[in-house]
């Protein structure tokens, strides 16, 4: 947390050989015509994503248009505006901007983590954590289903992306994108939302000793 001064809030984050690093603006007044008048009611949230050329195992660098990161944007973006206390700014937006350094598998719930730290770091009241994990299934029952996915194996394994608010089983953010058969899912499903409560136990952690280290400071 705090990895970038000259943003409001900022996190840098690994899940295994993905590294992201996320960096948040505002909440701040819209800008443009009409001023205070521009927006609604709600704080609107916006996202960026950034990949990096080499961040990848083919070096190739996403357009801003990527099917792929617009889609991830728009998720990020909703499942933020339902957790955070949009009402409290209104005519406001809070911009969430992600830097994809690596990529290896896990990169949505990657981001969604990231970004619950940076917000928190920003001081943006939210409900709960949003805490993301990856889950996929394995070619054999036998196996069952296991959390936390690899670039490889996200090529030849079904998966989703499922993140919880806070401790508990409420799904938040829930993307497949690979075919499944429907047998599978519920335990995919299960085993995903058990690696959100782990996700959010290390989140925890690591927000408990920031905040510590702030308490420390600022009893010099």
């Amino acid at each position: 947390i705090s990895t970038q001064a000259a943003a409001d809030g900022s996190s840098y984050l690994e899940m295994g050989n993905t590294k992201v690093i996320c960096t948040v603006t505002g909440p701040a007044e819209l800008k443009g015509t009409g001023g205070a008048r521009a927006g609604g009611d709600k704080a609107d949230v916006r996202v960026e994503i950034s990949v990096a050329g080499f961040s990848g195992v083919d070096r190739k660098k996403r357009a801003r248009n990527d099917k792929r990161v617009s889609e991830m944007q728009t998720t990020i973006s909703n499942a933020f505006a339902q957790s955070l206390f949009t009402n409290l700014y209104p005519h406001s937006s809070i911009s969430l901007s992600l830097h994809v350094l690596s990529q290896d598998g896990s990169l949505l719930a990657a981001c969604l983590n990231a970004c619950t730290l940076a917000l928190i770091d920003a001081g943006v009241p939210m409900r709960d954590y949003i805490c993301a994990c990856t889950a996929g299934s394995t070619s054999s029952y036998s196996s069952g289903s296991v959390a936390g996915f690899e670039w490889l194996e996200e090529q030849e394994l079904p998966f989703l992306t499922v993140g919880t608010l806070g401790n508990s089983d409420k799904v938040s953010v829930l993307v497949m994108e690979t075919r499944v058969q429907v047998g599978r899912l519920e335990g995919m499903l299960a085993v995903g939302v058990d690696g959100c409560k782990q996700v959010r136990e290390i989140l925890d952690q690591v927000v408990r000793k920031r905040g510590a280290k702030i308490l420390e400071g600022s009893q010099l």
